[in-house]
């Protein structure tokens, strides 16, 4: 006997396989726009772009699907980026002065380093004099001019980055007797290889001519140097300079000394004007394209880039600053402007009259608003996606463009996605964008604003206004000539309005919205535009309870008058919670026509269809007074706090001497105290003290559910809602629905269904053991599945419930997992998290993994994800462990709070404010890039002969790094 009672459970090499089959996980994509980029590339001959951000990253960006990663070993900026034309490599610059080499190739990333180099300062320079200020390659490809701090020139080979000595230059011969400053810039002459212009700090320009090693002309300016631009016959270029001017230099043959420009131009003064950090010049069809020069007084903080061409003027104003910006262009004829901000990419097409910008089909700015909360939709029947594109183009009304993206390399092999997916993303302005997140690539579809039903600072309705088309707006800033570009707005204008809350029903077309102020809005999806007035009902959460005044914010003015709502989703009902507290909890159950939402006060549960209030509870413990504040409240006081703080510490004193259970009011505290009583004696489990019942904010409901269950009795199911608060307790309501399962509602003769209102009656309340906080509720049938979705059974969508057999609720605690038989409420079974692993439940999502190996067979499975950033996968009922994956870093608070499951998988996480990393916890569902490109390298360095590969990539770039340069 004894033997078997101690002796340790085996793994089942048949389970094994099958989990194996099941699970995996893959972090797999990364959406939205990389944050904080610090350098911008373009291989004109691959048509790929390049970005690197501060973090150390390089992301690769061609046709759409066509995207790379890499990441260099150390967190440090990349300042500049230089690719090799069609060789499938590139450069990149560090501020640590790390010079690296990235090459494509097929298979896996190998990450090679020979050892670092560093140039030698000259004898009278201080060591940071050789600190690399700007790159240029050479057409040739095989050699890389390097300016640095110091002044001096030194050059590399490629691919093997070693240093060429005989080669570097030190501006000892034209110093004129003075310090030039740093090398600004190096551009090659276009007409004659072996020649480079040198631009430095302070005004100098020298020619430089390679092969004979000597100055052939020297370009004596007064001004600080910013940038230098090339025009294409060579007979000229163009120098920019801090003080807001541009100056036209003629290059001339046999005049060694130029000390006036043939002309200098400061286009923005005769004010002060701040710096043009950099200057284009296309020739073929003129057009001058420079970033900043704006009047220091009057514009100084705006981020401006200018075009001229011809007669026409235009100074695109942008809402953060312009990191860089390159143009698509053939034989020096610009098709197009691409400009990289620090918190988006904008498009500019310069071939189709007033230079519109394009729509970008990735690098969407998630964070144009901030991102407050995120719901996922899988499987969107096609009927809503083409309605809501249709709304999404409505919304952007016809386009004045109908070119093709200009980023267009390489080839995107990912076979078309068997499902649509939705991406929905609730910001602080009271927007819910809609994404489609069906593959690589997150395309916006269509913007939802909430702001119209209110009354705001700003009418949102003039928000797709044009500043350049009203014509006050045009008399008042006539110089410079102001457009508006770019769709990053970090304003919000009334924190109010953030949405926190989002439910969607895809098949009633049914959506609900909650926000900051306790404003719940039901929207309906209508094709065609309409002015009405949206129905308000209030719901008092107190009750007139005595005792509580609440200290928060106000609540939002609805319109009393009609407002136009364009094509797409449109409100039905507002409802006002008291005290407009921030909702944390909805549920949407659109075929009993009903809503639930809660709130840091209690829950309501509302009939959209008859627009009113069936019930509201209020959960608030007499000791809740931070309840009562808000978060928008600034009257908490440090003494309150301390006080609060000292109170917790001595009860948790108490409670650890003495441990007092309160009289079991129900059968599932009896079972609690049962199984306490038998866990005494685990040794590998951690002490949990209960949490006390009066702390502050115990009150705040997190999660709400409908489920059509059995409640009353075992014999007759109904429709029921469960809530779940912060201090463990859980409320199951029987809920009388005209026209659903076998209640009195149904039973009444002679009274319609519309006569009759849906009734709530309380069933069960349960009182967790620990008073851990609720994450999640969930109803599975006599097999032990999850209920499915409303009308999925009835339009066949889904295997019809198990209503013969006995259902189970499974309740998911920030310490435990645990399944309740129904209607009795008695323990079945549960798996102590925190006490096992000493972790806590943030988020839980019940997801169905498909096999790998059978096509017919997939599990039901629970993910939890703790607050440690692990995945933890359990099956259901049983709630045995499967696996455990470490996701995300414990320190990404963030990033754990913002988690959210699709029911097939996948997940997605902000790994930064503008920025969803997209991961798969199944072995089979997985949405990765897989693309190709078509290469121009030389199969072996050795040989100078050009071949042509074609090098394919599944999952992401495969880089390798081929030697880093090391100095200062």
């Amino acid at each position: 006997m004894m033997k078997f009672r101690f002796r340790r459970q085996g793994t089942d090499p048949q389970r094994e396989k099958i989990k194996q089959e099941l699970f995996a996980f893959n972090k797999t994509v990364e959406h939205g726009f990389p944050h904080q980029p610090s350098a911008l590339a373009f291989d004109p001959k691959l048509q790929l772009m390049a970005i690197g951000t501060k973090s150390g990253a390089i992301k690769v960006y061609g046709a759409p699907g066509v995207e790379f990663t890499g990441l260099h070993r150390d967190t440090s900026a990349v300042t500049q980026i230089v690719f090799l034309p069609g060789q499938g490599r590139l450069l990149s610059l560090l501020d640590d002065n790390t010079i690296h080499l990235w090459e494509l190739v097929a298979g896996r990333s190998v990450l090679l380093t020979l050892p670092p180099f560093s140039p030698p300062p000259p004898p009278i320079l201080l060591p940071s004099a050789t600190r690399v200020t700007v790159l240029l390659l050479l057409r040739s490809c095989d050699l890389l001019c390097i300016g640095t701090e110091g002044g001096g020139v030194y050059f590399l080979e490629l691919p093997s980055l070693t240093l060429k000595d005989n080669q570097t230059l030190l501006p000892d011969d034209y110093r004129c007797g003075k310090s030039l400053g740093p090398v600004e810039s190096l551009q090659e002459h276009p007409q004659q290889s072996g020649k480079v212009l040198i631009g430095y700090s302070r005004g100098l320009v020298v020619l430089w001519d390679l092969s004979a090693r000597q100055a052939d002309q020297l370009f004596l300016g007064k001004q600080q140097l910013e940038s230098l631009v090339w025009e294409r016959s060579a007979s000229l270029f163009v120098s920019s300079h801090n003080d807001g001017g541009y100056s036209v230099w003629p290059v001339t043959s046999g005049n060694t000394y130029s000390h006036q420009p043939a002309s200098s131009t400061i286009p923005y003064g005769p004010f002060p004007c701040k710096a043009i950090n950099k200057i284009l010049w296309r020739t073929t069809s003129p057009v001058l394209l420079y970033s900043g020069g704006m009047p220091r007084a009057s514009y100084g903080d705006r981020h401006c880039l200018t075009i001229q061409k011809d007669k026409d003027h235009v100074t695109l104003d942008f809402t953060s600053r312009v990191i860089d910006f390159f143009t698509v262009h053939k034989f020096d004829d610009p098709s197009a402007l691409v400009v990289l901000l620090e918190e988006e990419l904008v498009v500019i097409d310069l071939q189709t009259p007033g230079w519109p910008s394009l729509p970008t089909p990735y690098l969407a700015p998630l964070h144009s608003s901030a991102i407050t909360c995120s719901c996922h939709i899988s499987s969107v029947p096609p009927k809503l996606w083409e309605r809501l594109a249709n709304a999404g183009k409505a919304q952007r009304g016809r386009q004045p463009t109908h070119r093709s993206w200009p980023i267009c390399g390489g080839k995107n092999l990912a076979p078309p996605p068997k499902q649509q997916e939705l991406l929905l993303t609730g910001h602080e302005d009271g927007t819910v964008r809609f994404w489609d997140a069906s593959g690589v690539a997150l395309t916006p579809l269509y913007k939802l604003s909430t702001a119209n039903v209110f009354h705001t600072d700003c009418d949102p309705s003039d928000d797709s206004q044009d500043p350049s088309n009203d014509p006050d707006m045009q008399q008042e800033e006539e110089w410079p000539p102001f457009r508006k570009v770019g769709c990053f707005d970090p304003y919000s204008d009334d924190p109010r309005l953030g949405i926190q809350k989002i439910s969607l029903c895809k098949y009633s077309n049914k959506l609900v919205v909650a926000g900051t102020a306790g404003q719940v809005i039901v929207l309906g999806l209508s094709d065609e535009r309409s002015d009405h007035l949206v129905d308000v009902s209030v719901v008092d959460l107190l009750q007139d309870r005595e005792g509580f005044t609440w200290k928060g914010h106000d609540r939002l003015e609805p319109r009393l008058k009609p407002a136009p709502f364009p094509p797409g989703f449109q409100p039905l009902v507002l409802v006002q919670c008291l005290p407009p507290a921030s909702v944390t909890a909805v549920a949407l159950h659109a075929e009993w026509n009903l809503i639930a939402f809660g709130t840091s006060h209690g829950f309501g549960l509302f009939d959209y269809h008859r627009r009113n209030a069936v019930l509201a509870r209020c959960t608030l413990h007499p000791n809740d007074s931070l309840a009562m504040e808000g978060p928008l409240s600034r009257v908490k006081s440090l003494k309150k706090s301390l006080r609060q703080s000292f109170r917790r510490i001595r009860k948790s004193r108490v409670s650890g001497k003495k441990r007092t259970i309160s009289t079991p009011t129900s059968k599932v505290q009896e079972a609690n105290a049962a199984l306490a009583e038998q866990e005494e004696v685990a040794p590998v489990q951690r002490r949990i003290e209960p949490r006390s019942a009066d702390d502050s904010l115990s009150g705040v409901v997190r999660c709400l559910c409908f489920a059509d269950t059995f409640l009353r009795d075992s014999t007759h199911h109904g429709p029921t809602l469960w809530a779940g608060t912060n201090s463990g307790s859980v409320y199951a309501y029987a809920l009388e629905v005209p026209g659903i399962g076998s209640g009195r509602a149904c039973e009444r003769g002679g009274a319609s269904e519309s006569s009759v209102c849906v009734e709530a009656v309380l069933g069960k309340e349960i009182q967790l053991m620990h008073r851990a906080p609720v994450v999640s509720i969930c109803v599975l049938d006599g097999r032990g599945k999850p209920l499915p979705d409303p009308y999925e059974a009835a339009q066949d969508l889904a295997i019809a419930p198990e209503m013969t057999n006995a259902h189970s609720v499974l309740i998911a605690s920030e310490e435990q997992l645990k399944v309740f038989s129904l209607p009795k409420v008695s323990a079945k079974t549960k798996f102590k998290l925190t006490a096992h692993e000493g972790c806590r439940v943030r988020k839980v999502a019940l997801v169905v993994f498909s096999s790998t190996a059978q096509e017919d067979y997939s599990e039901h499975t629970l993910v939890c994800l703790t607050n440690l950033g692990d995945m933890h996968l359990f099956n259901i009922p049983g709630l045995r462990p499967q696996v455990r994956y470490d996701c995300i870093r414990k320190e990404d608070i963030s990033g754990i709070a913002s988690c959210v499951f699709t029911k097939n998988g996948q997940g997605f996480y902000l790994i930064s404010p503008s920025e969803y990393e997209r991961f798969s916890l199944s072995a089979k569902v997985l949405t990765e890039p897989l693309c190709s490109v078509q290469l121009d390298r030389p199969l072996d360095p050795t040989p100078a002969r050009e071949s042509t590969r074609l090098v394919t990539f599944n999952g992401g770039i495969y880089m390798r790094w081929e030697r880093r340069v090391g100095g200062g």
